[in-house]
């Protein structure tokens, strides 16, 4: 796996280094995980500017794709954007695995589990690719800390 990192503070490049690596352990294959190449950037406002936290963008194909961008707010606390990582490794997982495809026909939609879906017309918790990403997000996050040794910092418990 080839990881980038932008534009991060000391403490957010300690970590995502190892919190990338770690989700791709969790989440896919050895050789999937080895195949990818994410770009991670920490971006100043994006909650602001786009209400997210954070975003997956394939950069090569919508057919099972190798590379991808994540951006993620820098002004979250570094618990948060740790969540946040691993909440958009489960979103480069649902796309490198074939599970989840952007529909290029029409941005609207997406093929999730060969079923196609209008995410327009349905609410953000109620999207399967978000249920499953917001549902992991947090036991990533806290099974990579315990691996780390980190449960004595107190920013891992806020």
């Amino acid at each position: 796996m080839q990881i980038t990192i932008k534009n991060a503070n000391r403490s957010q490049k300690r970590y995502a280094e190892s919190v990338v690596k770690f989700c791709a352990s969790k989440l896919m294959s050895k050789r999937l995980g080895n195949a990818l190449e994410i770009h991670l950037s920490f971006i100043p406002g994006l909650a602001e500017t786009h209400n997210e936290n954070g975003a997956c963008i394939w950069e090569d194909d919508n057919h099972l794709p190798r590379e991808f961008t994540i951006e993620i707010d820098k002004n979250l606390s570094l618990r948060r954007a740790l969540e946040s990582i691993c909440h958009e490794m489960v979103h480069v997982k649902q796309f490198a695995s074939g599970q989840m495809k952007d529909m290029m026909s029409n941005r609207d939609h997406v093929k999730w589990e060969g079923e196609v879906l209008d995410r327009t017309s349905m609410n953000y918790w109620d999207l399967p690719w978000e249920i499953e990403a917001n549902g992991r997000e947090t036991g990533l996050f806290v099974r990579w800390a315990e691996q780390n040794n980190l449960g004595r910092y107190a920013w891992t418990r806020e």
